[in-house]
């Protein structure tokens, strides 16, 4: 600023600083390429903020002048009267054109996202639950041979070697810090109250590693007011940080005494090892400098004896990685042992499994939204949890945004809320395309009663809503039978994934794609061993089926299996058939694969069909029935819009950021994000910005 009375400057106060600072702010808005032009070049002195007790600088242009744009980049005084926060619901309800049973929409949204996370968390922890079960016997048995001084683990001490997981996680690197969360608690429950987690960003040198050890370690487990010895939590500025004082506060802590002091007991837990390990999480171990792990690993390799530590790598590439991070020298003081997680691809075909190809809950998502959810996590980030989450918002903008997505729960509950619909839902219900449709296939007294009558609206709902409700019941079975019969097949014509498989019926009609007849094709060529495998695999599919209408179906196959197994084939009808699949099998294109194929079905008219070939072709047209029955595509069905979210488009402007068509927009429609209510800004003229950017920045 400039002195009031002697005209002098002060440095740290000048002018070009104190505007340097204020648009430090407006910068932080991306407002570039404008320049300030200060009146007559001088500079008037005023505040720029309303209570006159701020920073002081000089003047901008009115408040008015910048609707919108003030609001992202100044300071104001808050108001005095302290405003009612207001809940989620209510921002759900805000600014929603159809806000009709909108808290009812809510709660429907928030019922089903609940159900959907127990759901995913429940098979997390299974997914998790072998890896988890094998490293804490891994860390068990590290302990057990720590204490006995015996066999192998003693002359791992006298060689000074660290007990060391290295656990492979995949590149999945977003998915990682859940999975050590979840990997931390179960060790603090059941192995030992001393586990660390450290991040390669909180560790750029050995001080500061050491640094986070102690204070995870003393910082956490010991209070204050309820332990009054040596070891009780002390301030970072008077620890030294130190492995010695990490071994005296060890050997303080797990010091055995005939009555355990109150603070024992609340550190430990009857489930944890007598005088616990200590393990330390490296959870991105690639982004860990070299002298940074060798000096930890040197360090602690000489003090293995007294202070009991048990490390765990978090890999995202390969195990490879261990020794082009560490020489020879330094890993020669790890026993390692490997152990690998599931793959992500395998953790989201799970997922998928879960959530989508079960009539547990009534959310579904259209073909388009599946590829976009499915593209970000193949071309993006392979995250299980991102993929979740695009879900979590295709659910909650499905009920923000349709109607009509109050009926998107149970069946039980969807009937009772069929019968309190309004007349304005009902309109609703009348102008879908689905349910126009199935208006025009109806006689036309009946398409009358349908477009005037209330009631026998609602009555038709509930009748529709429950023939959709059986369609899903009978839909994933069916479409887990094709995959088991169409996953192995050579060149996989209908995909190697469920996922594949699922959006192409979601798309169209599977049956008349050229791929399904290949498929088909090559099934009418499988030897006996493979059919019945495949075969008991459906009869337990739809055996477990909840479906009434699939018990004849699981009937059918069973009589097919006991067949084939009775079944006495001379060898002379395989010899074909196998050798024909074999030789397909061979790599070769489209023309020649239908060109064998062309030859192999001649051959077959020339010559008197066996049992086992007359049988295998019953149950391939059997299946194909089954097909043609049940796999018709989701948007045939009438109110499929009430359950499927179609919005693709809107789901990729959310997750799959581009950055330079946003910076394009932004600058040339700033109202698409600045969301004006009147779509401009009034009455501001054009040399008003230049008043906010110096010319010399």
């Amino acid at each position: 600023m400039w002195k009031e009375k002697t005209g002098r400057r002060d440095r740290n106060s000048s002018p070009s600083r104190a505007l340097s600072r204020n648009m430090a702010v407006v910068k932080s808005a991306h407002i570039a390429h404008a320049l300030i032009r200060p009146a007559g070049g001088i500079f008037e002195r005023c505040s720029i903020f309303s209570s006159g007790d701020a920073v002081k600088g000089w003047k901008f242009p009115p408040v008015d002048c910048l609707t919108g744009l003030h609001q992202g980049c100044f300071v104001f005084k808050p108001d005095s009267k302290k405003a009612k926060a207001s809940s989620a619901a209510d921002y759900f309800s805000k600014g929603n054109t159809d806000s009709e049973d909108s808290e009812l929409r809510f709660d429907t949204c928030q019922l089903l996202w609940k159900q959907i996370k127990c759901e995913t968390e429940q098979l997390q922890e299974d997914l998790n639950k072998k890896l988890f079960d094998n490293l804490i016997t891994f860390l068990r048995q590290s302990h057990s041979d720590f204490q006995k001084k015996k066999t192998k683990w003693a002359c791992r001490m006298k060689s000074s070697e660290i007990p060391t997981a290295a656990v492979v996680l995949g590149v999945n690197v977003m998915d990682h810090d859940l999975t050590f969360k979840s990997l931390s608690e179960v060790l603090h429950d059941d192995v030992t109250p001393f586990v660390v987690s450290l991040r390669s960003k909180e560790c750029p040198g050995i001080k500061q590693l050491l640094q986070k050890l102690m204070i995870q370690l003393m910082g956490c487990h010991v209070d204050v007011d309820s332990c009054e010895e040596e070891y009780s939590k002390p301030s970072s500025n008077r620890i030294r940080c130190s492995v010695a004082s990490l071994i005296d506060w060890y050997r303080n802590i797990t010091k055995e005494t005939d009555t355990e002091s109150q603070c024992r007991k609340r550190v430990f837990s009857s489930r944890h090892l007598e005088s616990p390990p200590v393990v330390v999480i490296f959870k991105d171990l690639e982004s860990f400098t070299t002298k940074v792990l060798q000096d930890f690993i040197f360090i602690s390799s000489h003090c293995i004896q007294e202070f009991p530590l048990v490390l765990i790598f978090g890999i995202a590439t390969s195990p490879m990685i261990i020794h082009k991070l560490l020489p020879h020298t330094v890993s020669s003081s790890l026993c390692i042992e490997l152990f690998q997680s599931l793959s992500c691809k395998e953790h989201l075909t799970k997922v998928i499994d879960k959530l989508l190809l079960t009539s547990q809950f009534p959310f579904k998502l259209s073909e388009k939204v599946l590829q976009v959810l499915i593209n970000i996590f193949l071309y993006h980030d392979f995250s299980v949890q991102n993929f979740i989450k695009g879900f979590q918002l295709s659910l909650l903008e499905h009920c923000y945004s349709h109607p009509l997505s109050v009926l998107c729960c149970e069946l039980q509950e969807a009937r009772k809320r069929t019968e309190t619909l309004s007349h304005s839902q009902c309109e609703n219900i009348r102008r879908l395309p689905s349910f126009r449709r199935f208006v025009e296939n109806q006689v036309s007294n009946k398409q009358t009663v349908l477009l005037t009558d209330d009631e026998c609206l609602k009555e038709t709902t509930q009748e529709l809503l429950q023939d959709l409700h059986t369609y899903h019941e009978n839909y994933f079975p069916i479409l887990c039978c094709l995959h088991a019969f169409t996953s192995s097949l050579p060149k996989y014509p209908l995909g190697k994934q469920i996922r594949e498989l699922y959006c192409t019926c979601l798309e169209k009609k599977v049956w008349e794609t050229e791929e399904y007849e290949s498929a088909i094709q090559l099934v009418r060529m499988m030897a006996k061993d493979e059919l019945v495998v495949i075969l008991e695999k459906c009869v337990e599919i739809i055996t477990s089926s909840p479906s009434e209408h699939l018990k004849i179906p699981s009937e059918k196959l069973k009589q097919y299996l006991d067949q084939f197994r009775n079944l006495e084939e001379a060898n002379g009808g395989q010899e074909e058939p196998i050798s024909s699949l074999q030789e397909l099998q061979k790599k070769t294109d489209l023309y020649h694969l239908q060109k064998t194929l062309l030859e192999m079905k001649e051959s077959r008219k020339l010559k008197k069909l066996t049992k086992f070939e007359m049988l295998r072709f019953e149950v391939v047209d059997f299946v194909d029935g089954l097909v043609r029955n049940y796999l018709a595509p989701a948007e045939m069905q009438t109110l499929h819009e009430v359950m499927y979210f179609s919005a693709a488009n809107t789901l990729r402007e959310h997750l799959n950021a581009a950055p330079r068509v946003a910076l394009h927009t932004a600058l040339n429609n700033p109202y698409f994000y600045l969301k004006v209510r009147n779509g401009r800004l009034s009455n501001v003229p054009t040399p008003s910005l230049y008043l906010a950017i110096p010319n010399y920045v």
